[in-house]
């Protein structure tokens, strides 16, 4: 009777331990160290690199396989023969043959740069857009803008771009409302852009993390503690993601004739599902893939059933101008490389894998997407 009872005993002890530690369905004790706290002191987020003991095949791409056409790119202003010539010896070795300059310009910042260009002898390697300054809108805006725009275009400009995140976020009306995205003012502005055949490159918002709290459970934590303006999170300074999110696909839907090019994958590559459903549903957009190779590279299957759906319709762009950078894209695209280093560590903490794309979706991706996007944008050296 006391073993019996002692046994009933026991099982209640553990009933009420399990009970007390909210074990999941079907887990019937404590896993290993759950509850137990390190006897030494822990590292902070920054110093634990822990070296990976994986041992599989390793495939670096120093140079993409074929050319490339960068169509989110942010070189030093291009206003010199020597600027010119630098930024041509970083693209060479890397492959990239044409550079949009998305940092955009207008008026007579744009045509100091256009003259620079045409009168280089890399001529045939850099592209101009234009841009809009959104200050100031209020009744008449939209139609100087566009005016404005289609002036930008005849000097030598091929797109809208980049169109800047403050659109949306912070930007404010003269009469001091936030500017939002759909408001109606600025119509003609795309409707323009849809006559003359051009593309806008349109960057909204930011990861929807940085628009929820930092907490440890916010797998951007790190950027946003390094990085101030990076928090959104204040309901009473910005809009929602999901606000912004809205404004931008009634914006889409309302100019089906405008051709919108969503930067960063719209900040949709954790959720390509959401993605794909608006490539459905507005066969006027297309996207590019800058900065978001971390999302890219660590759901491989996923993202190549995506890449290889919607491959007339995904571009190349890798924002930020490092070339060192380039060739972990080179390697998600076209290997199959399993478990490396991403290149900061503020971004993602996890491992990429390559998505192993085919040639023919590779060209695509590369360049052949963005020479039928954007009229007029040179290819002698796409191949």
């Amino acid at each position: 009777m006391r073993t019996r009872s002692g046994a009933v005993l026991s099982l209640l002890v553990l009933a009420a331990a399990l009970a007390g530690a909210q074990q999941p369905p079907g887990q019937i004790r404590p896993r290993p160290a759950q509850g137990r706290e390190p006897e030494v002191a822990p590292p902070n987020i920054r110093e634990y690199k822990p070296r990976s003991t994986l041992v599989v095949p390793q495939h670096p791409v120093p140079r993409a396989k074929f050319g490339v056409v960068d169509i989110h790119g942010h070189p030093p202003a291009l206003t010199s023969e020597n600027v010119i010539a630098e930024v041509v010896a970083a693209m060479d070795p890397i492959n990239v043959q044409v550079m949009v300059n998305a940092s955009g310009a207008s008026g007579e910042r744009l045509e100091q740069q256009l003259a620079a260009i045409r009168g280089s002898k890399h001529r045939d390697r850099f592209v101009m857009f234009t841009n809009i300054n959104f200050r100031d809108v209020g009744p008449g805006f939209g139609a100087k803008a566009a005016a404005q725009l289609e002036a930008d275009i005849k000097a030598g400009a091929l797109g809208v771009g980049e169109i800047m995140k403050n659109f949306g976020l912070t930007t404010r009306k003269t009469d001091g409302s936030r500017l939002k995205l759909d408001d109606p003012e600025l119509d003609p502005i795309w409707q323009t852009a849809a006559r003359l055949a051009i593309p806008v490159f349109i960057h909204t918002a930011d990861p929807a993390e940085f628009f929820q709290p930092m907490d440890y459970q916010n797998e951007r934590w790190l950027e946003m503690a390094l990085y101030p303006d990076r928090r959104y999170f204040d309901r009473t300074r910005f809009p929602s993601f999901e606000e912004l999110m809205g404004e931008r696909d009634r914006l889409l839907a309302r100019h089906p004739k405008t051709t919108f090019v969503l930067a960063h994958l719209g900040w949709h590559a954790n959720d390509l599902g959401r993605l794909a459903s608006m490539m459905d549903k507005l066969p006027n957009i297309h996207a590019e893939v800058g900065a978001v190779l971390y999302d890219i590279g660590r759901q491989p299957r996923t993202a190549r059933e995506f890449f290889t759906k919607y491959q007339d319709r995904l571009l190349f762009g890798k924002d930020s101008f490092q070339p060192d950078e380039y060739p972990y894209y080179w390697r998600v695209f076209e290997t199959n490389d399993e478990y490396f280093d991403y290149y900061r560590d503020y971004h993602a903490f996890w491992k990429l894998y390559g998505i192993g794309l085919p040639d023919d979706v590779l060209r695509k991706v590369y360049y052949a997407n963005a020479v039928k996007l954007i009229p007029g944008l040179p290819k002698g050296h796409l191949k």
